[in-house]
């Protein structure tokens, strides 16, 4: 097996198409085709299933897919080692992150990193806290920001946020002036809520269980910034932490009510790696300012 074979097959198993990966490779889309029926042959199995609007991995090509990932993280992470030797500070940083869960904090931490190291690069990903632990666990993230997530023995978990979840709503809505609210006076309105795979709603639907309430959930969608357009409406309420939604707060686009629940007062953000994979240089330098901004925010929200 060749590396520019497993490299054509790498580039279109992950733009699911063979013109977008030829477009990518600077060649025909032809040579491409000829390189995957070549591995295709040599490995006694379909790749891809062919369709007119692209291509899809089968389960085998699944499975050479996560394997050739691995190669190439490696093969970058010798490349990015190579560079510290001659005293460079280049690289990649691989990142995923819940979907504005810090929004205040992320552009200005990447503008300074950038300052320091203007040759590194960054490749950030959003998605819910399951999908990044997958992330981490699959070798395609260096570094995870994720909420409420549950511990695993692979993940490190190298600084954490405590950040309460309050309730959005609008400032016309009946709760908009409430110094606190608990499930029942939740359980009364209708509600937009993330997707399951996301730590907000696991924290949302153990402490709804918990206490047997049944809630009125009107929306569930994979983004947070749609629930809170949806509470922005005052048709609806949603749920965050407050630290995702300064800029409506401050506009009085929102406002965020406290909610009387041990569950929803304790919940966290968390900076985390897999334990037994080293980071480059890029990737350990960026952790380190990342965990220090956490540590910072933590230490400015205490009381007193």
């Amino acid at each position: 097996m060749r590396f520019l074979t497993l490299r054509y097959f790498n580039e279109v198993a992950k733009l699911g198409s063979i013109r977008k990966a030829a477009d990518r490779l600077h060649v025909a889309p032809s040579a491409v085709s000829r390189q995957i029926a070549q591995l295709e042959h040599e490995l006694d199995a379909v790749l891809f299933e062919r369709s007119k609007v692209g291509v899809q991995l089968t389960p085998a090509g699944e499975v050479l897919a996560r394997q050739s990932n691995r190669i190439f993280r490696d093969l970058d992470r010798a490349r990015n080692e190579i560079d510290d030797l001659r005293g460079l500070r280049r690289g990649e940083v691989s990142l995923f992150v819940i979907e504005g869960l810090v929004s205040g904090l992320l552009p200005d931490l990447l503008a300074n990193f950038h300052h320091r190291y203007p040759a590194v690069t960054f490749r950030i990903q959003t998605g819910s806290t399951d999908r990044i632990i997958e992330a981490l666990l699959e070798d395609e993230a260096d570094i995870g920001i994720t909420f409420n997530a549950t511990p695993r023995p692979e993940i490190e978990v190298i600084a954490e946020h405590v950040e309460p979840i309050a309730c959005l709503v609008a400032p016309t809505h009946e709760f908009a002036n409430r110094t606190s609210l608990t499930l029942d006076d939740i359980c009364t309105q209708t509600i937009a809520l993330p997707e399951h795979s996301f730590g907000l709603r696991q924290v949302f639907e153990r402490a709804i269980a918990k206490r047997q309430r049944a809630p009125q959930v009107l929306v569930t969608t994979n983004s947070l910034e749609l629930t809170k357009r949806m509470a922005a409406t005052g048709q609806v309420i949603a749920f965050m932490p407050a630290l995702t939604v300064i800029t409506e707060l401050h506009s009085d686009v929102l406002r965020a009510i406290p909610i009387a629940d041990p569950a929803f007062a304790a919940a966290r953000s968390s900076i985390s790696i897999h334990r037994d994979r080293p980071l480059p240089h890029a990737p350990q330098e960026f952790l380190k300012a990342l965990a220090d901004a956490i540590r910072g925010l933590s230490k400015t929200r205490k009381p007193g």
